[in-house]
């Protein structure tokens, strides 16, 4: 790598070159450590492709690297040769933006909240929406193909997406970042691109779908009696309201256990956490009432048996501290500290049963307190596992394997996925094998054969090297 250091510095500017600080090598759960030979940040995408190139020659593999956020291990290594890691955070320009077609040009390396402050500016929204906003950048997001709290109303980061420009193992670029909403000329590589998470290509720019700002928003949180009548009532929420429903959030009394024990400090709407709830955030054109339109919908619920207590927000400000809650509880569970931690989907229909076997194939591994959280409205579940008070995950860790088991293998029986929105990484390389289409899989490893035959990009992430 001394060489290759070298060699580096002669194709780079001084700005680009990194040292392998510990921020570049940890993840947010710390369950691993990452190793790199050297870390470059460069400013264009041609420097991507110089890089590329000169990593093709030498045979030097290669982690893309976004804001580091990821929970799958997609963007660090502990095995294998030292990697070189190339950092997107200098790419972060707003290359075009066309107010009448509602499309921005972003990099890469863009932090997701400032796409979000950007596209507000001139009265629209870029509506991909997560509790890592504040650090996520662009381009680990889409190779991610991330989700987030609003799929319900916009979709996955792939449906936000009209154009992408890459840049693949061999230093080629890719530049499709026509903003056209139709364009059938062969293969769509912008969908190929989103959501291989960094292992057919470096994703450098995207043009980005934009939509009008809502005129009126609101929210309310909703004590329910179970999961299935959470589901009962978004089926009524959808009847009656319809697509105003940005959002439909399924919260278990243990978030907010967690958040009154150790934070993040909250604003809790109720006096006795209730065991379920649903957060549902509305946004509507000129004209419309969020607010009435949510004591309709909870005046009819409560009629039926589906409510027992609520609160509508009565100001912007009220609606974010409803949000907070939500988007803390992440960060509450990483100080309690999960045992095993599992991003799952299954059928929307399919979510009680789910929460309600669950727990029983876990007893039977051992006692834990379980925390059930996530977009009720897509069937995206967290489903967490932690240890009871007074013990540790390290109490535990000889029983992570058998509690995934469990858990994947009924989210398989109902039809579902083991990855729903934060990709395979180097986490889930196993289930992906254990539980993936076999003829999928070989298509997956003819395209990384084609596409990136030294094998150089982010080797050991999704298939394995």
């Amino acid at each position: 790598m001394t060489e290759l250091s070298q060699r580096l510095s002669t194709l780079l500017p001084a700005a680009a070159l990194r040292e392998p600080t510990p921020a570049y090598l940890e993840e947010p759960r710390g369950r691993w450590q990452g190793r790199a030979a050297a870390v470059v940040a460069p400013g264009s995408t041609a420097e991507v492709a110089e890089i590329l190139r000169l990593c093709a020659e030498t045979g030097t593999p290669v982690i893309p690297y976004g804001g580091g956020t990821g929970l799958v291990g997609g963007q660090l290594t502990d095995t294998g040769p030292a990697p070189l890691i190339l950092s997107l955070e200098r790419m972060r320009a707003i290359r075009a933006f066309d107010p009448e077609a509602g499309t921005m040009t972003v990099e890469a390396g863009a932090i997701l909240s400032d796409i979000h402050t950007a596209a507000e500016a001139e009265g629209w929204i870029f509506p991909l929406t997560l509790a890592s906003q504040g650090s996520a950048r662009l381009g680990g997001l889409l190779a991610t193909n991330a989700g987030g709290v609003n799929v319900i109303r916009y979709g996955n980061a792939r449906d936000l997406v009209l154009g992408i420009e890459a840049v693949l193992a061999d230093g080629t670029v890719v530049n499709a970042l026509s903003p056209l909403r139709k364009n059938n000329t062969g293969y769509d590589i912008r969908h190929l691109l989103i959501g291989s998470e960094g292992t057919l290509g470096v994703i450098t720019a995207a043009s980005l779908r934009l939509f009008p700002k809502p005129a009126a928003t609101g929210a309310a949180m909703m004590v329910v009696p179970s999961p299935e009548a959470a589901l009962a009532l978004l089926r009524m929420a959808q009847a009656g309201i319809g697509s105003a429903i940005s959002a439909f959030e399924l919260m278990s009394r243990e978030g907010f256990d967690f958040l009154a024990e150790v934070g993040p400090e909250t604003r809790q709407p109720f006096a006795d956490p209730p065991d379920w709830a649903v957060l549902i955030d509305l946004g509507m054109g000129a004209g419309g009432d969020p607010a009435g339109a949510l004591e309709e919908l909870f005046a009819e619920a409560f009629e039926a048996g589906l409510v027992s207590d609520g609160v509508i927000a009565q100001s912007e400000a009220q609606r974010a501290e409803f949000w907070a809650l939500r988007e803390n509880i992440p960060a509450a569970n990483r100080r309690i500290g999960a045992v095993s931690s599992h991003d799952i989907s299954v059928p929307v229909a399919a979510i009680p049963r789910f929460i309600a076997e669950a727990p029983g194939r876990i007893a039977a591994i051992a006692e834990f307190r379980l925390n059930c959280f996530g977009h009720m409205g897509d069937g995206n579940l967290h489903y967490n596992v932690f240890p009871m008070p007074g013990k540790s995950r390290a109490d535990h860790e000889n029983q992570r394997d058998a509690i995934k088991r469990a858990v994947h293998d009924l989210v398989m029986e109902l039809g579902g996925s083991v990855s729903a929105e934060h990709g395979v990484g180097r986490l889930k390389v196993d289930d992906l094998e254990r539980y993936g289409d076999p003829g999928k899989l070989v298509a997956m490893r003819a395209i990384k054969a084609a596409l990136d035959p030294k094998g150089i990009l982010n080797p050991g992430a999704v298939l394995r090297a």
